[in-house]
């Protein structure tokens, strides 16, 4: 069976530009990888956990931001690695600088040395453009942002 997780993406409009906040994931893997690896913050649902408070439960984990709006549901997406993800919108009030502080996790590194290291879940988050997300994002978590779009343009 397929991992489910929920995630928030948090908006806010740049002057006239939308811009949307995307974190990068952390730890010794990812250090140099960037264009195709940011995605909102998100992650695995408890058992029996409704998956909006799940979301936003996990952007407080991985941002340290207590997330505060109207939520605007975006739907479901399936990731290429069959991870099913669920999420919901929300604006905040600008979109300045915002100093990420996540949570960690710990793994043995380097590898096969016995020793082990904590590393935070998100090393840093950031609001790009629709045009730089685009770029910036998982491949399949964009399907967010354009569902995002078509739910601005209706308001």
């Amino acid at each position: 069976m397929a991992e489910t997780s929920a995630g928030l993406l948090m908006y806010a409009f740049g002057g006239d530009e939308l811009k949307v906040f995307l974190v990068h994931p952390g730890g010794p893997f990812f250090v140099n990888k960037d264009d195709g690896y940011w995605g909102i913050p998100k992650g695995l649902v408890d058992k029996d956990e409704d998956l909006l408070n799940a979301a936003i439960r996990e952007f407080n984990e991985e941002t340290g931001i207590i997330p505060n709006g109207v939520y605007t549901p975006l739907g479901t997406i399936e990731q290429r690695n069959g991870k099913i993800v669920h999420a919901w919108a929300f604006k905040a009030k600008n979109d300045s600088k915002i100093e990420t502080n996540s949570n960690t996790f710990e793994m043995e590194w380097p590898p096969h040395s016995g020793k082990r290291q904590k590393f935070p879940e998100i090393d840093k988050g950031e609001f790009f453009t629709v045009e730089e997300a685009k770029k910036k994002m998982i491949g399949a978590q964009f399907e967010f942002v354009a569902l995002l779009l078509d739910y601005l343009k209706t308001k």
